[in-house]
Formats: structure tokens, sequence, C-alpha cells
């Protein structure tokens, strides 16, 4: 039976674990991918790879197109692969974007030019962006959306645009992170394009993100405690089968973790350092090491770390039964 691609499901943002020499450690990574394919058919029917918590910006291109190629071997028969694309030009961003295509992905998370962050961009930039490379590479696509506080943020007029005009765009990432805008552009995304997925990327917000009636998320600490992200997912899907106090009671069990990994802020380097050590202190990683330039934690973020891990009820894992 063919794999359906799943655009409204849980998207963990996959961490990459890293030898002393920083190279890739692939036999670690196998077995981390493994462990995340267990849920699969549980709200977490997909995974992302070179997002910002797979420290794209820091690995090479080489390097991206190997990590989609390990991810489709392990996990590429049921789960939906998608690909992070960071690109400062339109050129090379197709190329990328064909090149994780051929590895095994089923479609790419686009983000937007880091040079807009700096200096803004041209109204019609985006939309043309991204309908280049829907077509240059004919694959389908997430919308990374930036915060409404940034330049590089698309109008949600830009947003209806892309979704109507380019057929490539299947889905939403909505990191506007200012809770009026997000609302507001939310229910108009609904009314103008109900067949686009729309999902959550608040990590630091997850819970509250999801009252808008999401259709999932894309955040980096579902492939660190999933136990926990799932079982919550389903509670806010499915309103009618549950409680207001279900949801406030999965909600209290996130917030620890999450605060001990974003601190109330947004994902960051050193949040995804925090989050790589939740994955060495749950036993999954043998070593927290990231991509300079982001520095190594000290021993009090490793152990907020640890307290947040305690008080959301995150044991270690087993990792010998994926081997």
């Amino acid at each position: 039976m063919a794999k359906v691609k799943n655009f409204k499901t849980i998207f963990p943002a996959i961490s990459v674990p890293l030898n002393d020499d920083y190279t890739i450690n692939e036999e670690e990574f196998r077995l981390y991918l493994r462990w995340i394919k267990t849920f699969y058919g549980k709200g977490m029917d997909g995974l992302v790879c070179n997002g910002h918590t797979g420290e794209i910006t820091g690995l090479s291109r080489a390097e991206r197109k190997r990590v989609v190629e390990i991810c489709a071997e392990e996990c590429g028969d049921k789960m939906t692969i998608i690909s992070g694309i960071n690109c400062e030009n339109t050129i090379e961003s197709i190329e990328m974007a064909a090149e994780a295509k051929a590895a095994g992905a089923d479609g790419i998370l686009l983000m937007p030019p880091h040079m807009w962050l700096r200096f803004g961009m041209h109204p019609d930039a985006p939309f043309q962006y991204v309908k280049d490379v829907a077509e240059g590479a004919d694959i389908d696509i997430i919308i990374h959306l930036y915060p409404a506080t940034s330049k590089a943020f698309y109008p949600v007029e830009t947003l209806i645009k892309m979704c109507k005009e380019i057929d490539h765009v299947k889905c939403i990432k909505m990191g506007t992170r200012v809770t009026s805008i997000y609302e507001h552009d939310v229910r108009l995304l609904r009314q103008e394009c109900p067949d686009i997925s729309l999902i959550t990327c608040h990590d630091e917000t997850l819970c509250v993100s999801w009252f808008p009636g999401m259709d999932g998320a894309l955040i980096g600490f579902a492939g660190c405690v999933p136990e926990i992200i799932c079982p919550a997912r389903e509670v806010f899907a499915n309103p009618d089968k549950h409680t207001l106090k279900e949801a406030q009671d999965w909600s209290d069990r996130i917030y620890h973790i999450s605060q001990a990994i974003y601190g109330g802020g947004q994902p960051s380097g050193e949040a995804h350092a925090c989050l790589k050590e939740a994955l060495v202190q749950r036993g999954i990683f043998s070593s927290g090491l990231m991509r300079k330039p982001v520095l190594p934690l000290n021993q009090a973020e490793k152990d907020l770390v640890a307290l947040g891990l305690q008080r959301s009820k995150m044991e270690k894992v087993d990792m010998n039964q994926f081997k």
C-alpha cells in the first residue's frame, strides 16, 4: 500500500547527534530515528530534518542531503519526511530542494532568505520565491512563517495568495508569536484556504497555541518528549471527547520541560543545545555537542534541564531495543 503524505500531524524537528570531531554520529542517529518511528500512528506521522533544531545552518549542503537519506531509510516507508531549506538565493534553493527530493524527502520546509531578517523585502518577493522553488523542484512545501516582529514575516494576504495560487503549498508553519495576529491570521486562512494545513511551531507556548484549532505542530521538543506531546495533541485535536481539565493537566506537565529548554522565550541555538542535553539525559544521545558558534552548556544549565525532565515526569529511554 502506497504511503500517504500527511501534513496534519505533529512533526518533530529532530536533532542530529555529533561525534567529538563534530561529524554526524550516523549509528546513534539511526537508533534515534527508530525510536521516533514508534510514535507513528500516535499523532506523530511525520518528521522534519534540517530544521533549526537540526542545526541546518551548521551543516554543509552534503551533510543536509545525507541527513535526509538516513531519515528516509529509517522512517520513509511510513512517515512523511520533510527537509528544511535555508538559502539566500532562489537558484540554490531549487537545487537543494531537488537534492532533498532525490534523497527521499516528501516535501520541504521553506525558510525565508535570512537577508530579509536584516534588510526586509519587496512585498512581492516572498510569493515569487516560493513559486519559483515549488515549480523548479516540483516538491510540496511547508511555508516557514517567521515571527510578526521580524522583517521576514509574511502578511496574511501574501500567505493566502501562496495557498491559492501555488499548488505545492500544503501547509503553513505558523510562527507568528504575536497572539492577536496569530489568531486573526489563523481564522482568516481557515476561511480563505480551508484545505491548507495550519500547524503551530510555538514550542514555548504549545498548548496555548493549539486553542485556535490547529492541525498539528512542528516543534523541536516533540523529538525529545513525544510521550507527553502526542497524548496532549489528542486532547486538543478531539475536544468533543475530552475536557478542559485534561487539556490543562497536559499543559501543566509539558510546561516544566518547555521552560527548561526554551526558558519562556523563542527557540534559539542555546535552546536547541538544551534540547540536545535533554536527549542525553534521557539516554537517547551520548553527547550534547552542538556545531559552533553554539557553545556548550554549563552545569547550572544542565541542572535546569534535569529538573525540567523530573518535573515533567520524563524517564530514561532504553535504546538497546533499537539496535
